[in-house]
């Protein structure tokens, strides 16, 4: 992994620590209505319909699709204003992976695990994507959803140098160099066009957790 993904590839031109930028809540959606639509097809198609949910660098919207009922949708984010006015989840964890890739959850707790247009900012991405298999049940769902929108100070430096095709093919990597997934899939979303235009793009790349791994 270390040669095909060495550490500058996720050097930040904002090395400050993240609970600085993330303290301040920011009440707003980073897509537009279209692309949430998108996420919300998505999860509609993907996730189990009930069950134990992780919601990965959560915020204030999950956009789960209405008239989802989960059993309990769990928030693991930066900022806990934010997650509190969240009316998706169950409960909240403030907790930084780019400095803990560690999650404080049991082995095989969650039914499925999500993170929605936040990939772009994790500076260890495989060692979390190891750890979200952990937390996960045999044949659980792990979907990523991104855009081409970014807080460009902390996103990495290998994202913000390649396109959105190759944004696909480097979250392919992360499960591949992770492993223990398989049924792995990535794919451009259909959205629908906006009152301005083709609107914002929403590309998905999901995999399975193996059975035969903890």
């Amino acid at each position: 992994m270390s040669e095909i993904l060495p550490p500058e590839f996720f050097a930040r031109a904002d090395e400050s620590d993240d609970s600085h930028f993330y303290s301040a809540p920011r009440k707003l959606v980073h897509i537009d209505e279209g692309a949430i639509t998108a996420v919300s097809e998505i999860f509609a198609e993907l996730l189990p319909p009930t069950g134990d949910y992780l919601d990965l660098m959560s915020s204030w919207r999950s956009h789960l699709p209405a008239g989802f009922r989960p059993t309990r949708v769990v928030g693991l984010g930066m900022n806990a204003a934010e997650m509190a006015d969240n009316p998706q989840l169950s409960e909240y964890v403030v907790h930084d992976l780019n400095k803990q890739a560690q999650m404080p959850f049991a082995a095989a707790e969650f039914d499925a695990a999500f993170c929605t247009v936040s990939i772009q900012y994790l500076t260890r991405p495989v060692q979390v994507f190891r750890e979200v298999r952990r937390v996960l049940k045999p044949e659980a769902p792990f979907i990523v959803t991104f855009s081409n929108r970014c807080f460009p100070t902390k996103a990495v430096a290998i994202w913000l140098s390649t396109s959105d095709r190759q944004h696909m093919a480097l979250v392919t990597q992360y499960f591949e160099a992770a492993g223990g997934w398989h049924h792995l899939n990535a794919c451009r979303w259909q959205t629908r066009p906006t009152w301005f235009g083709a609107g914002d793009p929403l590309y998905v790349v999901w995999a399975r957790k193996a059975g035969d791994l903890a």
